[in-house]
C-alpha cells in the first residue's frame, strides 16, 4: 500500500500540519480523527488495514488529517467564542488547503468525508454546511449537537450560543434550510450513520435522521451492540460502510 507523509506550514492556522495519504487512485476519502486522536490514528487504530483491499485495489485513497480538538472545542482556558473561532479557522484550513491538495493528487469526482466521535461531528459540520463538495458522508459513534449535556458529556461551549454555534450545529441548522441550492446538493450526498445502541448520543442521531428525513434527505443509520465506541466496531463499520 502506498504511504505518503506531508507536512507544510498553514497560514490559516499559523502552525504546521501534518496528514498521511493512503493508496494512489479512487474515491478520496478524508478522514477526521477522535478527540484525542492524531493524524495517524487511523492507522493505529487499524481502519487504514480494514479499508486494505480497496486500497491497493485502487478503489480507495485515504487523506488522514489532524483534528486540533484541544485547541477548538476540548480548550477549556480559552473562551467559546475563540474555541468556535479556531474551529471555522481549522475548517478554512480544510476547504483550501487540504481539498486542493487532494485535487491535484487525484482526479477522482467522488469525495468521501469520515469520522469518529468529534471526527464525525467534524464530517458531518463539514458536509452539512458544504454539500456541493462532497458525495457521501460516513460518521461513526457521533454527537452533532455539542451544546446537549448527555451523562458525563457537558457543553462543549459552556452555555455560549449564537449564531455561528448555530450555524456550525448540524441538528440546529438543518431545520432552517427550505429550498435552495444548499439543500438541493445536499439531497444527493449519501449520508450513513453507524452508532452503539447503547451510545450516550443515540438519540441525536436519531433526531438527526428523523431532521433529514423531514428535509428529503436519504441515509442509512446503523444503530451497533452495546456502546460501539471503540476502535474495534469502527474497523467493522469501515470495511462495511466506506
Amino acid at each position: 500500500m502506498n504511504r505518503e507523509y506531508l507536512r507544510w506550514y498553514s497560514p490559516r492556522l499559523h502552525r504546521d500540519m501534518e496528514l498521511l495519504i493512503f493508496g494512489h487512485s479512487g474515491a478520496k476519502v478524508l478522514m477526521f480523527p477522535t478527540r484525542e486522536g492524531r493524524f495517524f490514528e487511523y492507522e493505529q487504530l487499524g481502519l487504514v488495514a480494514s479499508l486494505a483491499d480497496k486500497v491497493n485495489a485502487g478503489q480507495l485513497q485515504l487523506f488522514c488529517v489532524e483534528g486540533l480538538a484541544n485547541e477548538t472545542f476540548y480548550n477549556r482556558h480559552s473562551h467559546p467564542v475563540d474555541r468556535l473561532r479556531r474551529h471555522v479557522a481549522f475548517e478554512d484550513y480544510i476547504l483550501n488547503e487540504v481539498l486542493p491538495l487532494m485535487a491535484s493528487r487525484n482526479g477522482h469526482d467522488c469525495t468521501i468525508v469520515q469520522g469518529c466521535s468529534l471526527g464525525a461531528y467534524q464530517a458531518a459540520s463539514l458536509v452539512f454546511r458544504h454539500p456541493h463538495l462532497f458525495r457521501k458522508l460516513v460518521a461513526f459513534s457521533g454527537r452533532y449537537d455539542l451544546t446537549l449535556q448527555v451523562e458525563s458529556f457537558g457543553d462543549l461551549l459552556d452555555g455560549h450560543y449564537d449564531d455561528d454555534v448555530y450555524f456550525h450545529t448540524p441538528s440546529h441548522f438543518l431545520p432552517g434550510l427550505n429550498g435552495g441550492s444548499q439543500l438541493d446538493s445536499l439531497r444527493h450526498v449519501e449520508v450513513v450513520l453507524a452508532i452503539g445502541a447503547e451510545d450516550p448520543f443515540v438519540d441525536n442521531n436519531r433526531h438527526l435522521a428523523r431532521l433529514l428525513s423531514e428535509k428529503g434527505v436519504g441515509y442509512q443509520l446503523h444503530l451497533w451492540d452495546g456502546r460501539a465506541h471503540r476502535g474495534s466496531a469502527w474497523r467493522k463499520m469501515a470495511a462495511l460502510y466506506i
